[in-house]
């Protein structure tokens, strides 16, 4: 696994997904919810970024847009240098399967397939077959090489979320968005997730982007973007969970927008 490691491009100042005056307006007239204000932001590759605020600051909101997985109100989203709202649904398509990996809070796998058919199903459904040492990277760096022949309700919640991060990092997108990845686990099965979300950036290059409200997994990254009433507030580099934790006090006695 080392060679793969050695032979993987460092991580680069390159923009993996941007947005610009990205925003999102749910409902009409009274019952209208602004979660997005207008948010222009840079994600760079090779980076692990972790989005941070209070609840209903705009988080999920943010990255769903940015893996064309929503539609903004307003404003545009960059994958790279591709403008998202210049794709048909068939591109659309096709980029959310080559170019984004997607891991949810709720594992999302097929509870008929293995491990190994899990990991590779987005590969199967284009048609194509997997890097050989590339997928065997990503079992030996989540330690599921003697749980590949394993169905989910044969593995624990832990495994299970390190399968779904295997199975979004196999096609080598260029970027991963996490949503609460480790939302559902224990502390140490989160803690193999974030380690192996964080050996993808700093070992292989890959860029992840994750959601969290939790001060330890930001701790994991290189950076955090905070958030409140849908707007970019900050951000911190090199982040210990207390200085998260400071940083998420001090949002927490922000002044409501417009009082």
């Amino acid at each position: 696994m080392a060679e793969a490691a050695a032979t993987t491009p460092a991580r680069t100042e390159a923009v993996a997904a941007r947005s610009i005056g990205l925003t999102k307006v749910y409902g009409k007239g009274d019952a209208q919810v602004r979660a997005l204000d207008g948010i222009s932001i840079e994600m760079y590759a090779g980076e692990f970024t972790a989005v941070m605020g209070p609840s209903g600051s705009g988080k999920s909101t943010l990255i769903h847009c940015m893996a064309a997985l929503d539609t903004p109100t307003d404003g545009t989203v960059y994958i790279g240098d591709t403008e998202l709202s210049t794709l048909n649904d068939k591109d659309l398509t096709e980029l959310r399967r080559d170019r984004v990996g997607f891991v949810f809070q709720a594992f999302n796998l097929v509870p008929t397939l293995t491990a190994e058919e899990n990991i590779v199903l987005p590969l199967a459904i284009a048609g194509r077959k997997s890097d050989a040492a590339w997928f065997n990277t990503a079992v030996d760096t989540v330690g599921l090489r003697d749980r590949l022949d394993h169905r989910p309700q044969e593995m624990s919640g832990g495994q299970q979320q390190r399968v779904a991060c295997a199975r979004a990092l196999v096609s080598r997108p260029s970027i991963v968005f996490a949503d609460e990845p480790t939302g559902n686990l224990d502390s140490t099965s989160s803690a193999e997730v974030l380690g192996f979300l964080q050996r993808s950036a700093k070992e292989f290059g890959q860029t992840v982007v994750m959601v969290t409200h939790d001060p330890i997994a930001a701790s994991y990254t290189d950076r955090v973007v905070f958030l409140a009433d849908g707007l970019v507030v900050g951000e911190l580099r090199s982040p210990t969970a207390d200085s998260v934790l400071e940083r998420m006090a001090s949002l927490q006695n922000r002044p409501v927008a417009g009082v």
